[in-house]
């Protein structure tokens, strides 16, 4: 029979219809034993031990080597909407079919985004721990209200995020390749929204060419106090400038959803001016289900059009 390996870290778990889809299909499965993102060689082996046909990805890396090794597969279908983890040429190269599900993940991703904001403006979990260590703090914080926000990344979850802005009476600015406008934000280039911005926002895909775009040039071009988020892709980010830039207070706060290297263990842990959360950006039930079920059918037509 052939197998459909399943990599994604949580698939399932709150609905079991993706599996029961496959089944009908008559194909066997394999889920990740491991519960998180796995290496390069935890996915090589899983390849080599089961030989799939079809593979629903999650995050992990799969690189040249890992899709050599894959002599049956056809079809990579990807649980989200980045596709960074994967060697496009290798892909190309193996006539695998690459697959995945951009619409699901929007609302989940853009109401942590805006949850993280508030977070930080607000000190919320900075009161928190506090209060868990028996400290009984009172920090001011920040309204949003008033505020630059700058978008950089002006897609499905870009536009979601500036429309949810739009309810609390401040500006929204965007940066995008396409340079659109848009009735919920002002487009403008880099520059200008890294300078007039008290809140910087990353919902753009990850590529060699942008490592650590957020350099630090880019955060000193920020303003003095401005915000930082992340819920879009770990290694946009030098996480040492943001540490310094942080520690300096040439940023007052941060939120991170995403790092370089999973799980986190780095450096900025030890700063009390940042929310750090474990790359849950599509980690919302609704969102899970809907996207789980969107890469199976993604999966299975594809499969059958072969």
């Amino acid at each position: 029979m052939n197998t459909i390996l399943i990599t994604t870290s949580s698939f399932a778990q709150y609905d079991t219809s993706p599996i029961e889809m496959i089944e009908k299909e008559n194909y066997s499965f394999v889920l990740n034993e491991y519960k998180r993102k796995l290496t390069e060689n935890e996915i090589f082996s899983l390849i080599e031990k089961y030989d799939p046909i079809g593979l629903i990805a999650g995050v992990e890396p799969l690189t040249s080597r890992v899709l050599e090794k894959a002599k049956k597969l056809k079809v990579i279908s990807r649980c989200g909407i980045g596709m960074d983890n994967i060697d496009f040429e290798a892909a190309k190269k193996h006539s695998i079919h690459l697959l995945n599900t951009p619409d699901a993940p929007t609302a989940s991703v853009a109401e942590l985004t805006l949850g993280l904001i508030l977070d930080v403006l607000r000190k919320i979990s900075f009161t928190q721990e506090n209060i868990k260590k028996n400290k009984w703090i009172r920090p001011m914080g920040n309204l949003i209200q008033g505020k630059t926000v700058g978008i950089i990344g002006c897609g499905r979850i870009g536009k979601y995020l500036a429309k949810l802005l739009s309810n609390f009476n401040c500006t929204v600015l965007g940066f995008d390749i396409e340079k659109k406008q848009n009735q919920y934000y002002l487009s403008v280039e880099l520059d200008k929204l890294y300078a007039k911005s008290d809140i910087v926002t990353l919902h753009i895909p990850y590529s060699s060419d942008i490592y650590h775009m957020i350099n630090h040039n880019a955060l000193s071009s920020m303003k003095k106090g401005a915000i930082l988020i992340n819920t879009a892709r770990g290694g946009l980010i030098d996480e040492d400038a943001l540490f310094n830039m942080l520690s300096t207070g040439h940023l007052s706060g941060a939120a991170l959803d995403c790092f370089e290297n999973e799980p986190y263990s780095g450096k900025l842990i030890q700063l009390d001016n940042i929310v750090l959360t474990s790359h849950i950006g599509s980690y919302a039930i609704e969102c899970r289900t809907i996207m789980e079920k969107q890469a199976v059918i993604n999966l299975l037509d594809s499969l059958k059009s072969m």
